[in-house]
């Protein structure tokens, strides 16, 4: 377990709703300009069918969002703002794993974290409330 690890990001691929794609699109997307990664950045993807995919492996800094890579992991909901309920189900288990296996402190979307953003189109602060899923009520064993 790597314990640097404190921060949650959540992302949305900003591709029409209707249109679902999995992680090796997306790795195919972020190897090419103007991403030029060495792969995918995302740690997770959730696709419209709420099926969870692994993208970058969990003890790899993620390629996301710029100057909060280090000690953060990164999920990528499939879609631009119309999410699926079982998308978002799946988005909730996958925030309760990770809060019991590393010590998050913050859960927060890329918009939360750059202005210039919208990803994920929608208010994770209050969706996590509704879904009573805050860092500091995670079931966490970390405090």
């Amino acid at each position: 377990m790597d314990v640097s690890i404190s921060k949650i990001i959540v992302h949305c691929s900003d591709t029409p709703d209707h249109r679902d794609i999995g992680a090796q699109t997306i790795h195919a997307w972020h190897r090419q300009p103007p991403f030029n990664f060495d792969g995918i950045g995302y740690h997770r993807i959730i696709r419209r069918d709420a099926v969870i995919e692994h993208g970058r492996p969990e003890y790899w800094s993620g390629a996301h969002c710029k100057g909060h890579n280090k000690g953060s992991l990164g999920v990528c909901l499939v879609g631009r703002n119309q999410f699926t309920p079982a998308q978002m189900d799946s988005l909730a288990a996958l925030i309760q794993d990770w809060c019991r296996r590393y010590p998050i402190r913050v859960i927060c979307g890329h918009r939360d974290l750059d202005p210039r953003k919208t990803c994920p189109n929608f208010n994770v602060t209050e969706w996590l409330k509704n879904r009573q899923l805050t860092p500091n009520n995670n079931g966490s064993d970390h405090g």
